[in-house]
C-alpha cells in the first residue's frame, strides 16, 4: 500500500493551536521524551541540535529520558496526539511504520479509524523554521508560564507509563463463596491489534498478571482473533501471511495460562470483510458492498464455501491449540462481517430474502460443529449485542428476534447479554431505553432477564456482559470505587440464575479494585484492609461515591463523544473548533454530541451533582488520613489516588460543559474564567496523580489517553485563554 491509498474522509483543514507561537512547537513538545530526538528532527527536516534547542526554548528538559515502549505499546497515543499535526507521511516517519501497518491499525484496531472520525485533517508537511523576533517573545513567555506552573523538578514521571505491566502480584483472598460457574476477563494489558503476531513483545498475558488473575478467582481471559490471520482460506492464503507464527503464539499462550487454571476465549467477529482484491479470487464470497470503508460483505448464503470455512477453521483451532476455552462472538457489532451485519442485508441480492436470525444462527451454529466436534467441554458464547429486527425499528423490539435466533441455535450454546440492556432509566426527568453497558445504572434490566430465560427454556446456558472495574463513563481510572453499586448488580445476578460471567470489555481488566466483589462485600473487604473505625469510614466514603454515580448523565452519546475519557486533557477553545466528537477518540467542544437526549443544562447539571456527592466521599476520606496507621497506609493511599483522579475526569466534564454553554451563550467571561481557573487546579492534581501512577490514563483499546506533556500543554492553553480574556 502506498501513502496515497491511506483513507482520508473528508479531510477538513485542522485545528489552530494559538497558545504556541508557532505550530511545528507543538509537535516538539507533544512527542518530547515519548520518541527519540533525531526522529524529530527527521520529520521536522532539521537538525538534532536545532530541535534540542527548539525545546531548551520552550522550558524542556535538555536531557530527554525516551521511554521505548511509547512506540511499542503505546503507538494509538502517538497517533492522535499528533492526528491534527501531521500528514500521513510524517506520521509514518515519526512512527518507522509502513502505510500498511498503519492501514491495519486504522481499519481492525478496535475501529480506531471511526475513533479517529473518519477522516484525516488535510495536514500539510510540517517544517522547522527559525522563529521571528515577535515568535521568540512569546516562546520566553510561554517558558516563563510553563516553569512557573511545572518547576523542573516536577517534570519528570516518577513512576514511568506502563510500569505497571512489573506490578502484578497475587493478592490475599478475602472472603471465599464463589457465585458463578465460570467468568472471563480481558488482560488488563492486551492490545487489541494483530495480538499473536507479536506477542514477544506486546505479551498480552504476562506470567505476574495470570498469577494475580489466579488468586482473585478469575477463570479466563479473552482477547481479539481474527480467524483468517489464524487459519488461512483455501484459494487466498496470501492474506493470511504470518499465519503460523501467530498460531504458535496462540498455543504458547494457552499453554501458559493453563498452569495458572485460566482458560483463553477467542472473541471473534466473522466472517470478517476482506480488501476488495480478495473479492476477485473468491467471488461467491461477495455480497454487498460498503463502498466509504473499500470492501464488501460476506455473503453466507450463495455459497457454502464460508460457512464450510468458519466450521473447518474453529476445528483446526481447538484441535491443535488444544485446552482453548472457547469462543464468544459479536455477529452485528460495528466490525463489518456479513449482510446481516449493520441491518444491510436487503442489499444483497442472495440475502435479501433470508431471514437475519437465520443469518446470524448459521454463522454461530457452523462455529460451534467445529469446536465441539474436537473440543466437546469448550463454551461456544454468542453475544446477542445489537440483536434486532433493523436499526429503524428501535432495541425496544429486539426480543422477539433474540428469540428465534436462539431457537435456531445448538443447545450446547451460551447466551451472552448485557445485563442492563434495555433497562429504562429517569435520569434529571430524560427517561430512555438503556442501550449499552453501564455501572451507574444497575441491571439486570427486565429485557436481560427476559433473554435468559428464554435461553434458559431452548436449554442454552447464560452468560451476563457486566463492567466490574471500569466503564465508557470513566474508563481513565483502573476502576470506579462503587463498591455498592457492583454489590447490587452481583447480588441480583446471583438471583437470577446467571451461569457465567463476561467480566468486562476491553476496559475493565484491572486485577484488583472491584474485582475482589466476587467473593466478598464492600464491608468484608474493608474489615481486611482497616481497624473497624477506619473500615466504617471508607465504607461511608464509598456509599458517598455509590450514591453521587448514580446521577451520571448515562446514554451512549454521553457515553463515546463526551469528555469524561480524556477528563482535563481535553484543550477549551475560544471560538468553536467546528469538529464533530468522535467515538472515544476526540472530545472537542461538540457538546451536542455529547449530550444526546439530555438539555445542556440537565447534562451540566447532572455532571453537577455527580461531583458534588464524590466531593464529599473525598472528604470523609480526608477526615480519616489521620487515623491510617502504617499498615494500612498502602492500600488507603491507593483508595484516594484512584477517587482523586475520577474527580479530576468527573469534574471537569462539568467545567467544560459550563465553558463551552457560556461561550456559546453571549460569551458571558466571568463564568468562562472561572471554569478555567477551575480547571487549572485540577489539571495539575491529576499531573501529580499521573507522575506517580502509571495505571491512571491508560485503557487498553486506547493506550493512553493523556500524557504529561499533553496536561502541561493544557495549562499553557488555559493561561492563553485567560489573557485573551
Amino acid at each position: 500500500m502506498n501513502v496515497a491509498d491511506l483513507p482520508v474522509g473528508s479531510s477538513p483543514a485542522p485545528i489552530a493551536y494559538p497558545h504556541f507561537p508557532a505550530r511545528w512547537q507543538i509537535f516538539v513538545w507533544r512527542n518530547w521524551e515519548l520518541v527519540p530526538v533525531e526522529r524529530i528532527a527527521k520529520v521536522l527536516r532539521c537538525t538534532e541540535k536545532e530541535v534540542l534547542q527548539a525545546a531548551a526554548e520552550l522550558g524542556l528538559t535538555q536531557t530527554p529520558v525516551i521511554n521505548p515502549k511509547w512506540v511499542s505499546h503505546g503507538y494509538l497515543t502517538l497517533i492522535r496526539s499528533n492526528w491534527q499535526l501531521l500528514s500521513y507521511a510524517q506520521i509514518l516517519d515519526l512512527l518507522d511504520w509502513t502505510a500498511d501497518k498503519l492501514a491495519y491499525t486504522l481499519k481492525e484496531e478496535d475501529f480506531f479509524w471511526v475513533k479517529v472520525g473518519m477522516l484525516k485533517p488535510d495536514c500539510k508537511d510540517l517544517v522547522y523554521e527559525p522563529l521571528t523576533a515577535e515568535q521568540q517573545a512569546e516562546t520566553r513567555k510561554l517558558k516563563e508560564t510553563l516553569l512557573r506552573h511545572f518547576p523542573e523538578n516536577k517534570m519528570a514521571y516518577i513512576e514511568p507509563p506502563f510500569a505497571f505491566l512489573d506490578q502484578f502480584a497475587p493478592k490475599k483472598s478475602i472472603g471465599g463463596e464463589e457465585k458463578f460457574d465460570f467468568n472471563y476477563i480481558h488482560a488488563y494489558s492486551a492490545s487489541c491489534g494483530d495480538i499473536f503476531a507479536n506477542v514477544d513483545e506486546l505479551d498480552p498475558v504476562p506470567e505476574n498478571l495470570l498469577a494475580q488473575y489466579a488468586s482473585m478467582g478469575i477463570k479466563g481471559v479473552w482477547m481479539h482473533a481474527i480467524l483468517y490471520l489464524l487459519c488461512p482460506i483455501p484459494g487466498a492464503e496470501e492474506f493470511s501471511a504470518g499465519y503460523e507464527k501467530r498460531f504458535a503464539a496462540l498455543q504458547k499462550i494457552v499453554k501458559r495460562c493453563a498452569k495458572y487454571g485460566i482458560k483463553v476465549y477467542l472473541y471473534v467477529n466473522e466472517p470478517r470483510c476482506m480488501p476488495m482484491a480478495f473479492y476477485d479470487k473468491k467471488p461467491l464470497w461477495k455480497g454487498h458492498a460498503f463502498e466509504e470503508r473499500s470492501t464488501c460483505a460476506i455473503c453466507t448464503t450463495q455459497s457454502p464455501e464460508p460457512l464450510e470455512w468458519l466450521e473447518n477453521s474453529v476445528r483446526h483451532l481447538f484441535r491443535e491449540a488444544e485446552g482453548l476455552g472457547g469462543l464468544f462472538c459479536i455477529t452485528m457489532s460495528e466490525n463489518l462481517t456479513t449482510c446481516q451485519s449493520l441491518f444491510q442485508r436487503h442489499k444483497c441480492p442472495h440475502c435479501k430474502d433470508v431471514a437475519g436470525e437465520k443469518i446470524i444462527a448459521d454463522v454461530i451454529s457452523a462455529m460451534e460443529r467445529g469446536m465441539h466436534s474436537v473440543a466437546p467441554d469448550a463454551l461456544m458464547i454468542a453475544y446477542d449485542w445489537a440483536w434486532t429486527v433493523s436499526r429503524e425499528s428501535g432495541w425496544k423490539e429486539n426480543s422477539e428476534f433474540k428469540k428465534a435466533v436462539m431457537a435456531r441455535l445448538p443447545k450446547n450454546v451460551c447466551i451472552c447479554s448485557v445485563s442492563e440492556w434495555g433497562k429504562v432509566t429517569n435520569i434529571g426527568g430524560v427517561e430512555q431505553y438503556l442501550v449499552d453497558y453501564s455501572i451507574s445504572q444497575v441491571g439486570p434490566s427486565e429485557e436481560s432477564l427476559t433473554t435468559w430465560r428464554e435461553a434458559k427454556k431452548n436449554g442454552l446456558r447464560t452468560v451476563a456482559k457486566v463492567q466490574i472495574n471500569n466503564s465508557w463513563e470513566l474508563s481513565a481510572v483502573p476502576y470506579i470505587p462503587v463498591p455498592y453499586l457492583i454489590e447490587e448488580h452481583l447480588t441480583n445476578l446471583k438471583n437470577a440464575g446467571v451461569d457465567g460471567l463476561m467480566l468486562c470489555w476491553t476496559l475493565g481488566g484491572f486485577p484488583g479494585g472491584n474485582l475482589e466483589l466476587l467473593n466478598a462485600t464492600p464491608e468484608e473487604i474493608a474489615a481486611a484492609k482497616y481497624h473497624p473505625e477506619l473500615a466504617a469510614k471508607v465504607c461511608q466514603a464509598w456509599k458517598a461515591f455509590s450514591d453521587s454515580f448514580r446521577k451520571f448523565p448515562f446514554n451512549v452519546n454521553v457515553l463515546y463523544n463526551g469528555p469524561m475519557n480524556f477528563g482535563p486533557m481535553n484543550l477549551f477553545a475560544l471560538e468553536k473548533t467546528n469538529y464533530a466528537a468522535t467515538m472515544v477518540g476526540f472530545p472537542y467542544d461538540d457538546i451536542d454530541a455529547w449530550r444526546g437526549p439530555y438539555p445542556e443544562e440537565t447534562l451540566q447539571n447532572q455532571f453537577k451533582l455527580v461531583t458534588e456527592g464524590w466531593k464529599k466521599g473525598l472528604q470523609l476520606l480526608q477526615d480519616a488520613a489521620d487515623q491510617v496507621l502504617e499498615e494500612e497506609k498502602a492500600e488507603f493511599d491507593e483508595l484516594y489516588t484512584i477517587a482523586m483522579a475520577a474527580y479530576c475526569h468527573l469534574r471537569s466534564s462539568y467545567l467544560q460543559i459550563s465553558f463551552i454553554m457560556a461561550r456559546d451563550g453571549g460569551m458571558n467571561k466571568a463564568v468562562m474564567r472561572a471554569c478555567l481557573e477551575e480547571e487549572m487546579e485540577l489539571t495539575k492534581d491529576l499531573y501529580d496523580i499521573v507522575r506517580r501512577d502509571s495505571r491512571i490514563g491508560f485503557e487498553a483499546s486506547n493506550h493512553y489517553y493523556y500524557t504529561l506533556n499533553d496536561l502541561r500543554e493544557k495549562i499553557i492553553s488555559c493561561e492563553s485563554i485567560l489573557q485573551k480574556l
